[in-house]
């Protein structure tokens, strides 16, 4: 356990832990959105209502394995103090208005993970990493985006060949109602793996200041208060990555926006009930390139796409550097 900090000092750092939250809601926002945006089934301005009240309800459906996980699986609680955090959500922070300042659809999460890692490892070095949690991670970079593609396209064979009687039109009517649906499932996924990284963070600052009774728990104001900050942030939307995720990536259709978050959103919902904190941004980007890819190779703007990818693989490095420069700055004062 580290001194205690003065209650002001405290309030205000889990106030940046909740403007993180918000960024992560507003940065992600074209996560839950972008392709029932595209496809033009819902108005951008109800999109974002929508994705924000299924962000908010969220925790009524998971449980905290993913809070837990952050809080303690990936670096050691018994090194954490406030300098650290503030390192971690500083890194976080800044590396999330980088890439949404250029529209590109990095991963919040991951922002996170390396924040945590490279203000641990300033103050207590590798020995601080947990790297069961941090392998545990590092592996759903990959995994999640490849098991997003591979569900989004074995359901657009589904639907193919359940529709494949079916005229055009009477299709597409059906398939802008089902589109509803799983845009509410995936921001029930987003806000489920999500905001429960910030309440990780906001718990293990508590356990460290001893607030938490010994053991290390979530609250429920924590809980609640952060999935109001995401839901906030998605209701003010994020337009620049919208349009990446959206349009840029691929063409859609009301049949692939529906197979691409339903896809995404079966891969969030095992994430979370796993307690592993995945990036919904590479959930969602798997499954629209597996739709693209189903109707033919060339429907993928691979060059988006790849950049998406570049952006993906120095996340966690870039947020860490970044989260270990802001713990030294905080340790003059």
């Amino acid at each position: 356990m580290t001194e205690t900090l003065a209650l002001p000092l405290l309030f205000a750092l889990i106030g940046v832990a909740l403007a993180f939250d918000f960024l992560n809601g507003l940065h992600d926002a074209a996560n839950s959105i972008a392709t029932v945006v595209s496809t033009r089934v819902l108005r951008p301005q109800v999109a974002v209502a929508w994705a924000a009240f299924f962000n908010f309800i969220a925790f009524l459906f998971f449980g905290l394995h993913v809070a837990q996980t952050v809080g303690t699986g990936i670096i050691d609680a018994a090194i954490v103090d406030p300098q650290v955090i503030f390192g971690a959500l500083m890194g976080a922070i800044t590396w999330n208005l980088v890439t949404w300042g250029l529209g590109i659809p990095s991963s919040s999460s991951h922002a996170l993970i390396g924040g945590l890692i490279g203000a641990g490892t300033a103050k207590a070095g590798l020995s601080a990493i947990v790297w069961s949690g941090v392998l545990k991670t590092s592996a759903a970079i990959i995994m999640s985006p490849s098991i997003g593609l591979l569900l989004a396209l074995l359901l657009v064979l589904i639907t193919s060949w359940l529709f494949s009687r079916t005229s055009a039109p009477t299709a597409d009517r059906r398939f802008r109602r089902l589109q509803l649906i799983s845009a509410a499932l995936y921001s029930l996924g987003h806000g489920g793996n999500d905001a429960q990284k910030t309440m990780g963070i906001i718990a293990v600052l508590l356990y460290s200041q001893g607030m938490l009774g010994g053991s290390f728990h979530v609250p429920f104001w924590v809980v609640i208060t952060c999935q109001a900050a995401m839901g906030l942030g998605t209701l003010f939307g994020g337009w620049r990555i919208v349009h990446t995720m959206g349009s840029k990536i691929t063409r859609l259709t009301p049949a692939q926006g529906f197979c691409a978050e339903t896809g995404g959103a079966i891969t969030l919902f095992g994430a979370t009930w796993l307690g592993i904190p995945v990036s919904t941004t590479h959930t969602i980007t798997g499954a629209i390139v597996g739709v693209g890819a189903a109707r033919r190779m060339s429907a993928v703007r691979w060059n988006i796409a790849s950049r998406i990818v570049f952006a993906w693989i120095v996340t966690l490095p870039a947020a860490g550097v970044v989260a270990a420069l802001f713990y030294w700055l905080a340790g003059l004062f």
